[in-house]
This record gives C-alpha cells, structure tokens and sequence, in this order.
C-alpha cells in the first residue's frame, strides 16, 4: 500500500494533478472560515458553539463544511450548483432542445454547461435573499440573530446577499478547475472535504451526548453508533462493487478472406447505478419548501400555520421528524429510478448492440432485447435504491430511538464513500496506464 502512494507521486503529471487538488481544497477551507460582512460576529460564534443542527438545515451546514454555522462567504456551499444541475437534468427531459443539445456531444455539454452557470447565480441570488430573511428572524438558529432587526437594512442585505452569490460562483469555479487540471470530479470532491471536515465534530457530539453526559449505558451506545459507522462503509463498498454482467456475442462475419467477430463480451450492470447523485438531489429537494416558506408573512393565518408546520418538519434545527425521515427516503428512491433511466437507456443500448452484430443469448435482438435490459435493470435497481434510502435515514432513526443529536447521517457516509471510490478509480486508472499496479488490484 505504501509503494501505491510513491507511484501516485513519482509521476510528475499525476503529482501535478494531487497537489493542485489539495491547493483547492485549503483554499476552500479557507474561505469557509471567513464571515460576510455585516453579522453580529458574537452570534456567530454562540450559534458555531451549539453544533446542534439537524434535518435540512443540519444537510446544508454539512455540505458548506460548517460554512453555514459560521455564515461565512461560502454558506451556501455548492447546492446551487447542485440544484441547477437538477433542473437541467430535469428539463432535458420534456425539452427537445436539450436532449438535441447533450446527444451532440462535448459542444451541447459546454452550451448546457453554460445554462447551468447562469441558472446557478440566479438561485444563489434566491437562497442567499432567503436565508439572510431567516437568519435575521432566528428562524433557522434557534431564536439567535445573526442580523439584528435594526440592521436589517437594504444596503446591508444587498451586501451579504451578493457576497454570498460571489462565494457561490467562486466555489463552482473551484470544483471546475478541480475537474479540468485536477483529479476526479470536482464538484463532488467539494462536497467530499465538507463532510469529512464535519466529522470530527459530530462523533464529539455524540460523545458528549453519551458518555460525557453520563446516560446509564452511554459507553455502550457510543460503540454501537461507532460499529454503525463502520458497518455502513462496509456495506457501501459492497454495494457500489456489485454489478449484473449480461453476456453479449458477436456472431462471425466473413469480410472477404477475414473471419471477423464471434467474441463474447458483456454489459456491466451496476447495482447502484445511480451513485450517490439520487442523495445530492434528493437533499437538495428538500431545501426548496424551507426556501419559498421564507415569503410567507407571519399573518397568525392558515399560511403561517403552512410555515410553521415547513420549519418544524422539515428545516428543523433541533432534531429531525418521522415526516422528514420517510420523504428523504421516498425522493431517494425516486430519484435513483429517475437517475438510472437517465444514465442507461435501453432501447438505445439494444439498438448499438444489433447494429454491432451482437444479440443476448436466448433474447431476439431489437425489441425483445431492449424488453429484457429493461427488465433486468429494474430487478436491479429496486434493492439498490431501498438500500440507498435505508443507508440515508439509519443514522436519524437510531438517534432518535436513544435520544442523541447525531451530527453525521447516512447521506453523508454515502457520499463520502462513493466519492472515494470513484477518486481512486481515477487514480487507479491513471496508474495502470503506466504499469503500476492500483488501489483495487
């Protein structure tokens, strides 16, 4: 293992790219730790010291690294970002333009690529506006007031809201840079550093909430919630290696005195198809009714009961509800399907394997072909979507059931895992390119 990390080192280009990577990082770090203007720095540090966020406004404050606690230039982290890709993604769907524009390849992508920038900087505009309104009512921070009501002026709103915008396109251009010079996805490597940077700080809290506390039996609670952690990276790993392989041959083909194909080969089927993308989205679904219940005035009428009722379930701040456990579930499944059927198409897939000459054994090509992908990958795609759901919400149900704030979730373990694995298969790759023998080998 060790000679592995001299290989990643000894070759100039792939050490370029390492170390580049790290420089994003601490710069990125670095801007977590810096307010914007115009906050009450006292409240700041009151609200950063009671690490007892959860639900979505916990997710939010995982993703920006602790950037939101803090309400630092990078609040928002990268879930713009996130959310756009959603909307695009979504779009292309009933858009023919779109789904013209991604079939034509890298030029459609730079154009979509463009879109999403744009779209990006418009709900950051939206979020950071949103997020200032609720932070200078408390609403989001237990009754603390990041922005005193008197403060709360146009010029000074202004400010934070295009500070944060600007944090925003900064961290996109970060991830960006990461992907074009660096090593694996860029944007997912941001998401990467803020959790595992918040981790830390949430065994602590679980610590504190078991045995400092000094609960009858909290030593043993802490080690199953330990035993936990390291169950579920167990079982991630697993479930992102299995894959169904659907053999494909190729019958011979005579080309004058050349006997071409006859070769068998298969399709790699993934159980996870979808990696960790349904979890991002679904996360970031989630943040949309905290965000338009922000517009909502406080009238004591049926829409502040609406409001009320938003903030509690879902963007509270001090534990997480059944409601908010059983829809993260649900959206994570929703969009496992959604995602697969994005990323595999089964009717294209057996229209390319008949044009090549090859067919399933025992399948017809075409139709028939395309009938049977279909099947498969659903059969599939069921127990890797529960299994994502169930990852998701297992660390809130057991913080619920022995009354401990637990500052990690399962969303957070996924995403970590699935980005690792899939860095070091870069890593692998660049590595088998040159002889040297890989982390998975």
């Amino acid at each position: 293992m060790l000679s592995i990390y001299r290989y990643m080192f000894k070759i100039p280009d792939l050490r370029r790219k390492i170390l580049f990577t790290l420089a994003m990082f601490a710069v990125y770090r670095l801007g977590t730790a810096i307010p914007v203007p115009g906050v009450d720095l006292n409240q700041v540090q009151e609200l950063a010291a009671q690490q007892q966020s959860a639900g979505i406004v916990g997710l939010l404050n995982l993703f920006s690294g602790g950037a939101l606690e803090r309400f630092s230039v990078f609040s928002l982290g990268i879930m713009p970002y996130i959310t756009s890709s959603i909307i695009m993604q979504l779009l292309a769907v009933v858009i023919p333009r779109l789904q013209r524009l991604q079939d034509e390849g890298e030029s459609g992508r730079k154009v979509i690529t463009q879109w999403t920038r744009y779209l990006t900087v418009v709900l950051a505009l939206l979020q950071s506006t949103g997020i200032t309104y609720l932070f200078s009512r408390g609403s989001l921070t237990g009754g603390i007031l990041l922005i005193a009501p008197e403060d709360y002026t146009t010029p000074r709103v202004a400010l934070i809201v295009l500070t944060m915008t600007a944090g925003t396109a900064f961290i996109m251009w970060i991830g960006e840079l990461i992907t074009q010079r660096g090593v694996g996805n860029g944007m997912s490597l941001v998401i990467f550093v803020s959790i595992v940077s918040q981790l830390p700080s949430s065994f602590a809290l679980i610590y504190a909430g078991t045995i400092t506390a000094g609960r009858p039996g909290g030593v043993l609670i802490f080690i199953v919630f330990i035993l936990m952690f390291l169950a579920m990276i167990a079982g991630i790993i697993y479930v992102e290696q299995g894959q169904r392989r659907i053999p494909i041959q190729f019958a011979k083909r005579v080309r004058g005195r050349r006997v071409m194909g006859g070769q068998s080969t298969y399709i790699p089927l993934k159980v996870n198809t979808a990696g960790v993308i349904p979890v991002i989205f679904a996360t970031s679904m989630m943040y949309f009714p905290v965000l338009i219940t922000t517009a909502i005035p406080d009238d004591g009428g049926f829409m502040s009961s609406v409001r009320n009722w938003v903030n509690i379930n879902i963007g509270n701040s001090q534990g997480v509800s059944t409601f908010y456990i059983f829809l993260l579930f649900g959206l994570i499944i929703f969009f496992t399907y959604f995602y697969t059927a994005i990323q595999f198409d089964p009717v294209r897939q057996a229209e390319m394997i008949q044009r090549q000459g090859g067919f399933v054994p025992g399948v017809r090509p075409g139709s028939q072909t395309a009938r049977h992908l279909e099947h498969i990958l659903n059969r599939i795609t069921l127990p890797g979507s529960l299994f994502l759901g169930l990852v998701a919400i297992l660390p809130s149900i057991a913080g619920a059931i022995w009354n401990v704030s637990v500052g990690f979730g399962g969303v957070s373990i996924l995403i970590v895992v699935g980005v690792a694995l899939e860095t070091m298969k870069q890593i692998e790759s660049q590595l088998t390119m040159r002889n040297y023998e890989g982390f998975l080998t």
